[in-house]
């Protein structure tokens, strides 16, 4: 295969609109490029379409970085030897950080253009195939199958992705029950801009979707099932506020508002994984027993935040991550018992004071609890019980939920509606405010996490969905929170220490030599977290990339001290971002062709890493 910037010439296309909210200018940064709805596909095409060429984009910018391609602004030629084809467009916005913006894509053959422009679904098979041919040695070669999975994972996506854009462009505004902090768990309609099928969900129907999908703002009450006790287990952090005194299941019986008079026990479950546990042996083995009990709905209405399984309700003080067994991304989202722990150890090394360090530097900064769980069990089995798919992780409601905003939902595309949220608020900031708010974030966001691992050896996996962003009035940076029970590495330098602490002969949390932890958090904070809002910025026309990478450049440098007094060598990271050539990324095309289950795979080989160049070297340019 190769990949140029070649002078063929660029496509035309005759598109559809919908209707699409007025832009309204505002001042940007003075080497900004300007912000222009009128030629951008997204906005531009109607809602299959756009949904169509999102795909694309997305699609391209896996291929281009996990070919370690070099190119420019200007036509873009791919061609595919194995198919005698190429596929041929143009990058409308070259980007250091991986938002790279596409014109139409056409599909070329021998004897010229196939058809006025390629579809994602033949593209994906495509690149799939080429993939696989050319680069099986070097990868280790592609299962048989995963390319027609990929191919057909990625025709669902599109379809879920042009139903989710067709509506937000229909009811722009949310429902007067979803607050702020739903509304951006809400916002992510296209889903991961790396990932070539970003929002497939398989064995979810049209109806359950309405219902089940935060882009289309669907509510739902739970599914509850009464167990007997002699299956269920359960913990809880003595203490935490938001159980008021309760256990776990004094507090599930509330949040269904009944108690069961027979000492039965509650448990919740996503309505999607209610019916399917149904079809499970193991499950329906229970059930016939009568040592469980499904008994449909119970209590009011819960919605999805941008992970789809942890459910929220403005007016409770948790939330509740749920198992659900359907394939999002890369991974069937079912809780392991490490997982369920891990939430729980967190919260004792908290109580403990193992982050006061990270938490007296900055103060703006905190951890989301997760201080209590529950699950259905299948006694009797060798090594102990297993888990049945009903299960669900309590997590507490973090203070002043009001003024947060998951970092995915502020930086997400809005198709024919406008700006990301993100560029709405930076815009009304002035002309100097995206330079203002990167500064701001990369100080109460990105710093904060990095002296954490410096202090206690904890590696957030702070992608953009794990990272709550605090707001003020004005819409400026003032903290953040990461929640999750799952994403912590520990440093094995760090594990005496914490064991140290919570006096225990072993740990939850992923532990990992360090060197492996540098190159995870180089992905997950700096280029999927970070470089997202100088991405998303300078799309959305009120900045540079080089500027906003020289804001973060010029952060990062003044923290170098306080980082480094953290702990030892607690610099080490963020001055390996300053100055190495290239830095770890995440391959989600060839993951996804290897059939990777991130959830289970080992931890040094979660997913397919590469080297790609370090955005931050275009700061020194």
């Amino acid at each position: 295969m190769s990949i140029t910037n070649s002078t063929a010439p660029s496509a035309s296309l005759a598109v559809s609109h919908d209707a699409t909210t007025p832009i309204t200018p505002s001042a940007t940064s003075p080497n900004a490029t300007a912000y222009d709805t009128a030629t951008d596909p997204l906005h531009t095409l109607g809602s299959r379409g756009a949904a169509e060429h999102a795909h694309l984009e997305a699609l391209l910018r896996c291929w281009l970085r996990e070919t370690h391609t070099e190119f420019t602004a200007g036509p873009l030629r791919i061609d595919l030897p194995t198919a005698g084809l190429a596929l041929v467009t143009e990058v409308t916005h070259c980007s250091p950080t991986g938002w790279h913006r596409f014109g139409p894509v056409r599909l070329e053959g021998r004897g010229g253009f196939l058809g006025a422009t390629a579809d994602p679904v033949t593209a994906v098979a495509l690149l799939s195939t080429e993939a696989a041919v050319s680069g099986g040695a070097r990868t280790g070669g592609v299962p048989a199958g995963e390319v027609a999975d990929l191919v057909e994972r990625t025709a669902e996506s599109v379809r879920r992705v042009a139903t989710f854009i067709a509506d937000r462009r229909t009811n722009p505004e949310p429902p007067a029950a979803v607050d702020g902090f739903l509304d951006a768990e809400q916002a992510l309609l296209l889903g991961h801009l790396h990932h070539p099928a970003p929002k497939s969900r398989d064995g979810i129907s049209d109806n359950d979707s309405a219902a089940f999908s935060p882009e289309l703002r669907g509510s739902f009450k739970l599914h509850w099932f009464a167990a007997d006790p002699s299956i269920v287990s359960h913990d809880a952090v003595a203490g935490a506020p938001s159980l008021a005194g309760r256990d776990t299941v004094a507090l599930l019986a509330d949040l269904a508002g009944e108690r069961l008079s027979d000492g039965r026990v509650l448990v919740p479950a996503h309505p999607w994984q209610a019916r399917d546990v149904l079809h499970r042996p193991r499950v329906a083995e229970l059930i016939a027993s009568g040592a469980l009990e499904p008994l449909g709905e119970r209590g009011p209405e819960w919605w999805a935040t941008s992970s789809v399984r942890t459910l929220y309700r403005p007016d409770a003080d948790v939330m509740l991550k749920l198992s659900l067994g359907l394939r999002l991304t890369n991974s069937r989202r079912e809780s392991t018992r490490t997982e369920l722990r891990r939430g729980l150890e967190i919260n004792r090394l908290l109580d403990g004071g193992y982050a006061d360090p990270t938490f007296r530097a900055h103060p703006g900064f905190r951890i989301t609890r997760d201080p209590a769980w529950l699950a259905v069990d299948e006694p009797g089995r060798p090594g102990g019980p297993r888990l049945t798919g009903l299960d669900v992780a309590v997590r507490e409601v973090p203070d002043g939920i009001d003024g947060l905003r998951c970092l995915v939902g502020l930086v997400a595309p809005r198709p024919g509606v406008g700006r990301s949220l993100l560029g709405e608020l930076v815009a009304a900031q002035g002309a100097d405010g995206a330079e203002r708010w990167m500064a701001d974030y990369t100080d109460n966001v990105l710093v904060p996490m990095l002296h954490l691992y410096a202090a206690t050896g904890i590696g957030l996996e702070a992608h953009q969905q794990n990272t709550l962003v605090r707001l003020d009035a004005q819409g400026r940076v003032t903290g953040a929170t990461f929640r999750d029970n799952q994403g912590y590495y520990l440093a094995t330098s760090h594990l005496p220490g914490l064991l140290k602490l919570s006096g225990a002969d072993d740990s939850t949390l992923a532990v990992v030599d360090d060197a492996i932890v540098d190159d995870r958090l180089c992905y997950y904070l700096l280029r999927n977290q970070a470089l997202s809002v100088i991405g998303c910025l300078a799309v959305d026309g009120l900045a540079t990339e080089q500027d906003l990478l020289a804001v973060l450049a010029d952060r990062l440098r003044a923290a170098l001290p306080g980082l480094a007094q953290a702990g030892p060598d607690g610099d080490r990271l963020a001055r390996r971002w300053l100055d190495a050539a290239t830095l770890p990324c995440k391959g989600n095309l060839l993951t996804r062709l290897h059939g990777i289950d991130e959830v289970v795979a080992p931890l040094d080989a979660q997913s397919v890493y590469l080297d790609a160049p370090n955005p931050l070297m275009e700061a020194r340019r």
